[in-house]
């Protein structure tokens, strides 16, 4: 003969759970009701069957979130950069002495660039490195050009785009020098190498991926 063991709920935890706990008939109507809202898909015989054949797990099911499309945040073209002015350097910024720093910078960055600059170094080998190098920090001179005002214009490269220089001079003056038609030197230690301008209409981030020809025609 089966045994049925039947558990009430203590008076304090019903007080507390909000709950009575039922007993007989009262019981088993509350039990039916509950798996019928509980278990909508399955019919009676259905459920009389789950019951007497193995346990019910009865759990919370949350509602699926609607998945959105996720939008990508758009960087500023152009445009928007020029009216932003983002790459207009403050008047109050442009002092000499604060960019020295950063041409102390520069001048450790290239000597490993170029394992040291070493006298016995290879100056081919050096020049397809700074083909490559970032100036910015680099201190600049206008040594040869097609308008005259240049020639002569010496400073610390404070900002490169695709077609000019931005430098800042000893006198705290920002001038911008078109890179076509220029030649610029800058000194690497005890090495002078010159910048054909024309050559390098690109921005540092195009010019570091770029393949350079070993030979070519140098034009103002």
């Amino acid at each position: 003969m089966e045994k049925v063991v039947l558990s009430r709920i203590p008076p304090d935890d019903g007080k507390l759970l909000g709950v009575q706990s039922q007993h007989g008939t009262a019981a088993d109507k509350f039990t039916s009701a509950f798996l019928k809202s509980s278990l909508p898909q399955l019919t009676d015989e259905a459920v009389k069957d789950v019951l007497l054949r193995r346990a019910v797990v009865l759990q919370y099911a949350g509602r699926k979130k609607a998945r959105g499309k996720k939008t990508k945040a758009k960087g500023l073209n152009a445009k928007e950069r020029r009216e932003l002015k983002v790459f207009q350097l403050k008047p109050e910024h442009q002092k000499y002495e604060l960019f020295l720093p950063l041409h102390e910078l520069w001048k450790q960055y290239i000597t490993d660039l170029c394992n040291g600059l070493k006298p016995g170094s290879n100056p081919q080998t050096i020049q397809q490195k700074l083909l490559k190098a970032d100036f910015h920090g680099a201190v600049l001179s206008v040594v040869r050009s097609k308008c005259p005002s240049y020639v002569g214009t010496t400073g610390i490269l404070v900002q490169e785009l695709k077609h000019v220089f931005k430098i800042i001079t000893k006198e705290d003056r920002l001038k911008t020098i078109p890179k076509r038609n220029s030649v610029f030197s800058v000194e690497v230690g005890d090495f002078i190498t010159h910048i054909y301008g024309s050559k390098f209409e690109l921005r540092s981030s195009e010019r570091s991926a770029k393949k350079f020809k070993v030979k070519g025609t140098i034009d103002l």
